[in-house]
């Protein structure tokens, strides 16, 4: 007997990439219910080879539900997310709201699966943010090996991090601009299109945005909080795919050698770096794929033990969908949680 597993915001990008890992990874589902708002009632999404009508949150009886994917933002999170997770369906939300809550796990079951047993205490886990979720994908392995003392890194991130409207705002600029149409600025506080927006969320009184913060109080929560972390957020003309700059400083002595080797032996990690035009990784080739790509690895000689590396993901998958399934196999291969059908 399989799971019943709810996906809400499932009109979403990362809803609708949700339904598709599903039924790409073959996962253990009995039964997938697409939800979304009421004004997407009846809309059509893909699961596999199959037809999903939309059916409205706000009717729904989660009490045979056994895993909630929830990708509907933080003001809808908050308000349901305890009301789904007390009729007994462990919820796996995508959205800021419950990560920094001390009784929710933060996880990327690469890096600290074990942490996902403290769902018990309010039935939610969470899901980090689309740039830190690869981050810590690299850090771990290094960490292990060498111990970090500090990590400064610089982000190029897709629009599709900020949904479809700013995908549709990417692509309708850059014709505009081909067309010498005029230019709409909605989504966005600067045009994108062939330009770059050091702004990502919103300004913090320190100068820092608040994405900059979630990634550092983000790292150390998975991580390791006594890891120095400083970011810069920049929005960038790509459609899918998230890139960084990573300038990493250790406690003990590690070589570019050696850190290349360590990461081609770690679970989510591709390496691909020579030393050659050609020979990295972009966003543009990771797009649709599950790992997170190392290139451009070098020691730091500004730095004792430092180096520095270029990453990229597809930020819908590994950066959200991806790891919210990867959790839920995670519950199901530690047999943390059984099908209520099965149960009965």
């Amino acid at each position: 007997m399989g799971y019943k597993v709810a996906v809400v915001g499932a009109t979403g990008n990362v809803g609708r990439e949700m339904l598709g890992i599903l039924a790409e990874r073959s996962f253990p589902a009995d039964e997938v219910i697409a939800l979304a708002s009421r004004r997407s009632l009846g809309s059509e999404v893909s699961y596999g080879d199959r037809t999903l009508k939309c059916k409205a949150l706000e009717h729904y009886d989660f009490s045979d539900v056994d895993i909630c994917l929830m990708s509907a933002g933080s003001a809808v999170s908050k308000e349901w997310s305890p009301k789904i997770a007390a009729a007994g369906a462990v919820v796996i939300d995508n959205s800021s709201c419950w990560r920094y809550d001390a009784d929710v796990p933060l996880v990327v079951p690469e890096v600290n699966a074990d942490a996902v047993v403290g769902f018990r205490k309010k039935g939610i886990i969470a899901n980090p943010n689309c740039s830190t979720a690869p981050l810590v994908v690299v850090l771990k392995p290094l960490h292990d090996k060498a111990r970090i003392k500090r990590v400064v890194v610089a982000t190029y991130q897709s629009v599709s991090g900020a949904g479809k409207e700013a995908m549709d705002e990417l692509f309708a600029q850059t014709k505009a601009v081909f067309t010498m149409g005029e230019i709409e600025t909605k989504k966005f506080p600067k045009r994108i299109a062939f330009n770059l927006i050091p702004h990502i969320d919103v300004f913090m009184d320190d100068g820092f945005t608040r994405e900059e913060w979630k990634m550092v109080v983000e790292t150390k929560k998975i991580l390791d909080p006594k890891i120095k972390v400083v970011a810069t957020c920049v929005r960038v003309p790509v459609f899918i795919g998230h890139s960084e700059a990573v300038n990493i400083e250790f406690d003990e002595p590690i070589s570019a050698d050696e850190a290349r080797e360590c990461l081609r032996n770690a679970p989510g990690c591709v390496v691909i770096d020579k030393r050659e035009p050609g020979g990295y990784v972009t966003p543009y080739e990771c797009a649709g794929e599950d790992a997170t790509y190392i290139s451009r690895l070098r020691e730091d000689p500004t730095v004792e033990n430092g180096l520095v590396l270029w990453c990229v993901s597809d930020n819908l998958r590994k950066g959200a969908a991806l790891n919210a399934v990867q959790i839920a196999e995670c519950l199901i291969n530690r047999k943390l949680i059984q099908a209520k059908r099965k149960a009965a």
